[in-house]
């Protein structure tokens, strides 16, 4: 890409007194013209670029305007590097320490075993998220509609969106977008998305608010929710909502008591704890819960007079 050898090629300046254009072209892996294309680009920046001829000559920065060599320590360095490891680790390529190798000579001794952070975003889903991150990335840079069938709590349906920002939170991937259906900016799961395709339709950027992602709004609250847990449990409950969530009563159970966002999220967690926690408030999760129990019984509970493996 073409921002990436421009930084590439302003790092290589800041560092050396002098470059040729051979050299340039050869660690790019570009045409000699196409690195004089750069060149002028940036300068066209701002960037006081000067190049001399002949023996020992070559593309330098003009005197005055240097900048310290070493722009980042090496504290700095490893951070940006695990970070641009953990884009990686999406797709499994080297694309962006290949682009930090490039930033800074030497970089690749922070990558010999040194490193103490590491952030892998993969998941599970690793094998269909990579496609969907790819095409929503050439989307966006080619400004492309993006479509798709989206899996909701409220069903399902076919979107078209214009694609503005990819999004890691929360710890899953979403696309933030112009929804055409509802006229209005949305935010979309990646792993609900189905039968994603880059349209050939293109569009004109609007104006483009930052996505709000407080969780205030993302996740308004509004169900408070009071309940015993089993001490057994005590660890989830910290993994969950931190160690601040539950006071331990006298009987040795946690009393926990939060603001939950959504209900079926919150009968689903709780059913995660079986017979673990006993929900005091509100009333009518309890009674949610008590005809879950009554039909899981039904369900699952003997039948008197049927047995396996005798005849009726």
């Amino acid at each position: 890409m073409k921002v990436d050898r421009l930084v590439g090629i302003l790092a290589a300046l800041l560092q050396r007194d002098s470059v040729t254009a051979p050299e340039l072209a050869e660690r790019f892996e570009v045409s000699r013209r196409t690195i004089n294309r750069d060149i002028e680009s940036l300068c066209r920046a701002g960037i006081p670029i000067c190049t001399r001829q002949g023996v020992g000559g070559g593309i330098s920065i003009m005197q005055g305007y240097r900048l310290e060599k070493t722009l980042l320590s090496t504290g700095e360095m490893r951070e940006i590097l695990a970070g641009l490891r953990g884009l990686d680790s999406i797709s499994g390529s080297r694309h962006y320490a290949r682009l930090m190798e490039k930033l800074c000579e030497g970089a690749s001794e922070l990558i010999n075993g040194k490193d103490y952070v590491w952030i892998d975003l993969s998941s599970w889903h690793k094998g269909s998220l990579a496609p969907k991150i790819e095409m929503i990335q050439s989307a966006i840079e080619n400004r492309r509609l993006l479509c798709f069938r989206y899996y909701a709590p409220r069903g399902e349906s076919h979107r078209s969106i214009e694609p503005y920002y990819l999004l890691f939170r929360w710890s899953d991937w979403y696309i933030w977008g112009w929804c055409l259906e509802r006229k209005d900016f949305r935010l979309f799961k990646l792993n609900r998305m189905e039968e994603v395709e880059v349209s050939q339709q293109g569009f004109a950027q609007r104006g483009i608010p930052l996505p709000d992602l407080s969780d205030e709004r993302i996740f308004p609250g509004g169900i408070f929710v009071k309940a015993l847990f089993s001490p057994e449990v005590k660890w989830r409950l910290i993994e969950n909502f931190g160690m601040h969530c539950f006071t331990q009563q006298e009987d040795g159970r946690l009393l926990f008591e939060e603001e939950y966002t959504n209900e079926d999220r919150l009968i689903s967690w709780l059913m995660g704890f079986g017979d673990q926690v006993e929900v005091l408030e509100p009333e009518f999760i309890r009674d949610r819960l008590s005809k879950i129990a009554k039909n899981m019984v039904r369900i699952y509970g003997k039948r008197e007079g049927s047995h396996p493996g005798h005849g009726g």
